[in-house]
């Protein structure tokens, strides 16, 4: 009798996982996240559940110190959204969720896992950290049998320019020593979430760049997978450099799931109403904006491929912040860069930076503000002295653009009395409207500008001039990558001109600039150039953290100092075709109990106790010595 019973109850429970199992193929979808872990900083935790009428059906959970606080179901009949309280109490293994409707029951077993204690996650970056940036797709490929899917929207093809190329997370990874030897000790990456969405037709551009995301949980198949995401941080991490993820909580792309069936009618901002953005993102600061130009800044899509969410949804809000924690915890990830911040509500980006950065104190956040000037960009800086309207954005960090644009004039004008090197002067004399500017993202260029070797003409003396620079002021420098070869736009139309492939990132390619004997003699000099103003930034303490005393530019010279207790640094710009004489004297007020000066890139050794000379058409970086 009892054998019975137990063969009886076997098939009984092969029965149910049976039924089970079918339920779960043909009515449950996604339960995003799909995993979590005990203990995490916050004990709230929201499961969005998507399958075929699953909006009528009632939940209970199953596990010690997991508490069901309330349930809520979209407008949509396929939605349900569990909000659960993992208390401290609760321990790793696997929660039983019932689902009941009239005489249906279901049973789901989701896991709640132990965190991972690894020292090297979630370490920030800082003024400390040179950054790489780079679009995985364009940088190399290291395996071609990831390059496209038959059930994928677009494939791979090299032979457009705004096309998907087939580089990818193995490609980065096999490329860090080369990215190591640079000096560079961070890498962030241009979105890798899942982006299947078609190719436009009109110009043949795909997104390939990332930030059309159809799965936010999910990396693209034709970068890896998520494991693959993950073992290529920690595998950064063993060669000292940190991992910056871009995401957008603006906008997804319009194949995301949600787009078929969405959670609730609001989930997304009605294209037929307020169309495309304005992407003007100086309204958001404007005290005397108007409701018409703040919605169309909001509530306007990026374009017509990306639909703009409702941050004001909680329902999404909590879905996007738990999006962040999810990734923060899962990948190790030391960094986040937030593209768009500041065409969504404020009120919600705030609290997102907030509760990310009470989850992980010592993660860092830099959000993108692409706006028109200083004062506008340093509103979106925390803690903003004067802020008259009460708000607080709990970012630590913005991409400065106006470096960016400061340089470009400085470069590109010589004479007049706001011209030249003066953008420089007064661009930096505008710190005092930041919190903190040492923690700007600086930056020559990016992924959406046009490359700054093109910009000055193909001008390599203007390239370095710039480049050295870059490597001494105040803030954290990003470099495109490329840059370090002195790439420069390509003959194409569309974004695919700034974004190249690198040579050697591919099977079959003529050379590789990723070894020396791939780069022409001036790739190898720029390279070595970079490499050493880098590398040598690592140890340069007065660069980090120091203090800056400059000097009003004359003549087309432009001399500055960076300044701690431990190391002094003179920075000189001499943008004039010959040699100039320096003055002891009127900079006697830094130079004061120094009387060497050692140059960082060629080593040799001034005497600083009388006036001296720099050469024509550099900036010339001194350690001074006493």
């Amino acid at each position: 009798m009892n054998k019975f019973r137990s063969i009886s109850g076997v098939l009984a429970l092969l029965i149910s996982l049976s039924y089970f199992s079918s339920f779960a193929q043909k009515k449950i979808i996604k339960v995003e996240p799909s995993f979590w872990w005990v203990d995490m900083p916050s004990s709230d935790l929201q499961l969005m559940m998507y399958g075929e009428g699953l909006g009528q059906f009632t939940a209970s959970i199953t596990h010690s110190g997991v508490i069901l606080k309330k349930t809520i179901k979209g407008d949509s009949p396929n939605y349900l959204f569990l909000y659960l309280e993992v208390t401290p109490e609760a321990e790793p293994g696997e929660m039983t969720i019932q689902l009941d409707q009239g005489k249906k029951s279901h049973t789901l077993s989701y896991s709640l896992l132990r965190r991972e204690e690894d020292p090297t996650k979630n370490q920030g970056f800082s003024s400390k950290d040179v950054i790489y940036l780079l679009m995985p797709d364009r940088f190399a490929n290291g395996n071609p049998d990831n390059d496209s899917f038959a059930d994928m929207l677009e494939q791979a093809n090299r032979q457009s320019p705004n096309g998907r190329h087939g580089g990818d997370i193995a490609g980065i990874a096999e490329h860090l020593d080369y990215i190591k030897e640079l000096g560079m000790t961070a890498v962030w990456t241009t979105p890798v979430f899942e982006n299947d969405m078609p190719i436009y037709e009109a110009n043949g551009a795909g997104a390939y760049h990332g930030y059309a995301a159809t799965d936010l949980y999910a990396i693209d198949r034709r970068f890896g997978t998520n494991e693959e995401f993950k073992a290529f941080v920690k595998t950064c991490h063993e060669n000292e450099i940190k991992v910056i993820m871009d995401m957008i909580h603006n906008h997804i792309g319009s194949n995301h799931y949600w787009m078929k069936d969405l959670p609730t009618k609001d989930w997304v901002h009605d294209w037929e109403r307020y169309g495309q953005t304005n992407y003007r993102g100086v309204i958001q600061s404007d005290p005397y904006a108007s409701d018409y130009d703040l919605d169309k800044l909001q509530k306007g899509w990026f374009v017509e491929s990306m639909p703009d969410l409702n941050q004001r949804n909680e329902l999404l809000a909590d879905y996007l912040i738990q999006n962040t924690l999810w990734w923060i915890e899962y990948s190790g990830v030391d960094g986040i860069r937030m593209d768009t911040y500041v065409y969504p509500y404020k009120d919600y980006m705030a609290r997102w930076s907030k509760e990310v950065l009470e989850a992980y104190p010592d993660f860092n956040i830099v959000g993108e503000a692409w706006i028109e000037s200083v004062t506008h960009e340093s509103y979106w800086q925390q803690d903003l002295p004067g802020q008259n309207d009460g708000y607080d954005s709990y970012l630590p960090t913005v991409t400065d653009f106006q470096f960016s644009f400061a340089m470009n004039d400085a470069m590109n004008t010589k004479f007049g009395w706001t011209s030249g090197l003066r953008h420089l002067y007064y661009y930096l004399s505008k710190d005092r409207v930041y919190s903190d500017p040492a923690q700007n993202v600086i930056f020559l260029d990016n992924h959406d500008t046009e490359r700054f070797f093109t910009t000055v003409g193909q001008d390599k003396e203007k390239f370095k001039m710039a480049y050295s620079y870059m490597m001494t002021v105040r803030g954290i420098p990003q470099v495109y990558y490329g840059t370090e070869l002195m790439l420069a736009n390509t003959p194409v139309a569309g974004d695919g001109r700034k974004r190249p492939d690198m040579p050697g990132g591919w099977i079959g390619d003529d050379r590789s600039v990723f070894e020396k004997s791939g780069r022409t003699d001036l790739e190898n000099e720029i390279y070595d150039f970079v490499s050493k103003l880098s590398n040598w930034r690592k140890t340069a303490t007065a660069v980090h953290t120091g203090k800056t005393t400059h000097f009003l530019p004359e003549d087309n010279l432009y001399v500055s100092f960076r300044y701690d207790e431990d190391q002094t640094i003179m920075t000189i710009i001499n943008n004039n075709d010959t040699p100039k004489h320096i003055s002891r004297e009127k900079h006697i007020e830094l130079l004061r109990g120094f009387s060497k000066a050692t140059n960082v890139l060629t080593d040799t050794v001034l005497d600083i106790t009388v006036d001296f000379e720099v050469a024509a058409l550099t900036t010339s970086i001194f350690e001074l010595n006493k």
